[in-house]
């Protein structure tokens, strides 16, 4: 497990939904390093081991804020009462902002700032929306106050994301994946090393979609049997993520349901005529570099339709980045379709993603905050196009 460095010491952490569970876990996590913690959750008496209930705050400062609270329902939605679809949102989407909110005027403040809000990537995998509507677009809400507060904050407070790539044991999930769910999660533990981590990390690192496993492991972490309930056990994915596609495909097949996602294997495709495509995939390899494939970490494919189309990818994964024709060696992170011109013009600033997207010309499958750092990709390199 990550070991405690005493860096939090001092600083006042500011967490709701703190009275169990995860976020129970990432305030024990950083009172061992001497933070002052101040909870907001429906339990309003003192816990022994923490500073503060929701009717407290430490003497107006605030370093830290970890927005955690959440309510779920994994219902469909002719059965998700408008009771329960208004407790999603009021907790999830607007909890998250108002909290934020209130909080920013003492984050500004701190040398330290940290908005942590425990949400997913923004996956538009319709998987993740058919069965829990309503419970997808409330935590998603959260997921979406990181992409805009890490741009209107940045510089001042670091506005990240975190998210489990298994189960956690939690009584939630016990209630909701019932007794025989415990042996197939992790603890609690994992989430708060992975808090603990982002906490240490400069105002710079924001606008972060974070996964507890991969930032544990870049902190050296090797073994995480530590983590898990039963060592050993297969472990259950977590929503919203598309990396055990098998995994959710034969979970979803048993139930009856064809899972959306699942692609054929690929076929081989003839070699494609030099034209516009080419020439700006070219342009783009010419402008690729470490520093680009560092700072983004994600391989995206094209689907082109028309003259000099087909399977495009551009990896910006491996060191210092490649572009090809085909299927790349590992699973894409997001997939774009489009026509060939537009893709011409999308990529020499004559046509705006977001504007290609809301008309219906670019179709989008995947990550969406990855899709988003490629635009800001497109925009340093329309010069050159």
């Amino acid at each position: 497990m990550l070991p405690n460095t005493g860096r939090l010491a001092g600083c006042t952490v500011f967490i709701t939904g703190a009275s169990r569970g995860i976020g129970k876990a990432i305030a024990l996590k950083a009172a061992k390093d001497g933070a002052n913690i101040v909870i907001a959750a429906k339990t309003a008496q003192p816990h022994s081991k923490l500073l503060g209930t929701i009717y407290t705050a430490a003497e107006e400062r605030i370093d830290i804020l970890v927005n955690n609270a959440s309510a779920i329902s994994l219902t469909n939605t002719l059965d998700t009462s408008t009771k329960i679809m208004d407790l999603m949102m009021n907790v999830n989407t607007r909890g998250t902002y108002l909290t934020s909110k209130a909080c920013i005027p003492y984050l500004k403040k701190s040398k330290v700032a940290h908005i942590l809000n425990i949400s997913p990537p923004l996956n538009l995998n319709p998987v993740w929306f058919k069965e829990h509507c309503a419970y997808t677009i409330a935590k998603y809400g959260m997921s979406m106050y990181v992409l805009g507060m890490a741009e209107e904050f940045k510089g001042e407070i670091a506005v990240n994301a975190l998210w489990p790539k298994t189960a956690i044991y939690t009584a939630a999930t016990e209630m909701l994946g019932g007794p025989g769910i415990k042996s197939q999660c992790r603890k609690v533990d994992i989430i708060a090393d992975a808090a603990y981590s982002i906490f240490q990390k400069p105002k710079s690192f924001t606008g972060n979609f974070v996964i507890d496993e991969n930032i544990l492991k870049a902190e050296g972490i090797q073994h995480f049997d530590i983590y898990a309930i039963k060592p050993g056990h297969p472990l259950q994915p977590d929503l919203f993520l598309d990396e055990y596609p098998e995994a959710v495909s034969k979970k979803m097949e048993s139930a009856g349901a064809v899972p959306e996602f699942k692609e054929e294997k690929p076929q081989p495709q003839p070699k494609p005529r030099s034209g516009a495509v080419e020439k700006t995939f070219r342009i783009v390899k010419d402008s690729l570099s470490d520093d680009i494939a560092k700072a983004t970490q994600a391989i995206y494919l094209f689907e082109l339709s028309g003259k000099d189309g087909g399977t495009w990818f551009l990896d910006l994964k491996s060191k210092g980045g490649n572009v090809g024709y085909g299927e790349p060696s590992e699973q894409a992170d997001v997939v774009m379709s489009m026509s060939t011109d537009d893709f011409v013009k999308m990529f020499s600033g004559k046509l705006k993603p977001t504007m290609a997207f809301m008309s219906g010309k670019l179709k989008i499958k995947g990550n969406m905050a990855l899709a988003i750092k490629l635009e800001k990709l497109m925009n340093q390199m329309n010069a050159r196009l």
